[in-house]
């Protein structure tokens, strides 16, 4: 993107600013990945922050589950879903923050504050328009393959409309979704100019703001980061020796923006060396995700006297081959795991099950020899 096409986009963005001020508060600092293993698996994971605490269940959405998504003038598209999904929802609902269907395909929600601009819901527009927080169900439940998804995208198909979220200030709050599929291919798509615009996501990485493409551009900042410890250099008969590990890495940004936590999550997964199979890559994603943990107070603000502090509530892995959905929370470091192939896929209602957990602490005291 040109600087001149970037600044225009901000400019178009002028009116997104004053919700993204009211949503400041809750934004969110997420961070999304891919890792291959060496035997062909695929896995993805992400991380989910925001500044306050925001309950979520596990949930199971069965073949067959109907929706009618909401918009400002009222009901929107209403469709039978036609496959089973797993994943993190809002609590108390089938809103998919996260998840994965039984076709293999990933979705993620991530925070996308004053780039997301909505198409305006019309007469017209409103029996294709779904509710923020139903589009990440809505692509769960009706897609098998990206291709599929990105005709209804680009095509117009489906809308999303600026609708509110139940338990976030009162103003549409601004998102872009990432979908893998289960070979590891990846798409974002994000609501430009009242408009979807699908990107191809190689890297499979995905942040915050602004656009994907920027994200894309900016890296060509970091091309020198290279995983090999740097060789000595010698000047005027003095050899200056690296000081430690890590020296081919000087430079790589370290704080908690958007853009620094995108060119630490290309890094760190385009230089993972492969696990052995997906179940161990699970385990990887978990270590490399860790490098993007926010703890409480080190990103906050303060609003009317109240101080938000982003936290990470929730890091997810999924693993789309095996069909099975991992995760593990703030208050507890407990990796759990959901297989969908236990599950009945052809049940009747929602099963669900809260994410949070009580951290335990295992005493080997009596093990010692």
């Amino acid at each position: 993107m040109s600087v001149c096409a970037f600044m225009k986009r901000i400019l178009a963005a002028g009116a997104a600013l004053l919700f993204a001020a009211a949503a400041a508060a809750p934004a969110s600092a997420c961070t999304g990945i891919r890792l291959r293993a060496a035997d062909g698996g695929v896995v993805t994971g992400r991380t989910l922050e925001f500044g306050f605490f925001i309950p979520t269940d596990i949930v199971a959405v069965p073949r067959g589950h109907k929706v009618t998504s909401q918009t400002p003038l009222g009901p929107g598209l209403t469709w039978t879903g036609k496959y089973a999904a797993v994943g993190a929802a809002l609590e108390g609902s089938a809103d998919f923050i996260d998840g994965i269907n039984e076709k293999g395909l990933a979705v993620g929600l991530f925070y996308f504050p004053t780039f997301a601009n909505y198409a305006e819901t019309t007469k017209e527009t409103q029996p294709k328009s779904v509710a923020i927080a139903d589009f990440g169900t809505w692509l769960l439940t009706n897609f098998a393959s990206l291709d599929e998804i990105r005709s209804a995208a680009e095509s117009g198909a489906v809308a999303i409309a600026p609708t509110l979220v139940k338990g976030f200030p009162p103003e549409p709050q601004p998102v872009h979704f990432v979908v893998y599929d289960k070979t590891g291919a990846s798409i974002i798509i994000e609501p430009l100019d009242g408009k979807l615009k699908v990107f191809d996501n190689p890297l499979g990485v995905i942040t915050n703001s602004p656009t994907f493409d920027w994200h894309m551009i900016n890296l060509r900042n970091y091309v020198a980061l290279n995983p090999r410890n740097v060789p000595p250099v010698t000047i005027d008969g003095v050899t200056f020796h690296q000081l430690g590990q890590g020296s081919g890495m000087l430079g790589l940004p370290g704080d908690f923006t958007p853009p620094s936590r995108f060119v630490r999550a290309a890094v760190f997964s385009a230089t993972a060396v492969p696990a052995k199979d997906a179940q161990h890559a699970v385990f990887q994603l978990f270590h490399i995700l860790n490098n993007f943990d926010i703890p409480v107070g080190v990103a906050r603000e303060e609003q009317d006297g109240v101080i938000h502090t982003n936290y990470t509530m929730l890091t997810t892995a999924r693993d789309a081959q095996a069909l099975k959905y991992y995760w593990k929370t703030y208050d507890d470091q407990t990796i759990r795991v959901i297989d969908m192939n236990a599950l009945d896929l052809n049940g009747k209602d929602l099963i669900k099950l809260p994410t949070k957990g009580e951290q335990t602490v295992l005493d080997v005291t009596k093990a010692m020899k």
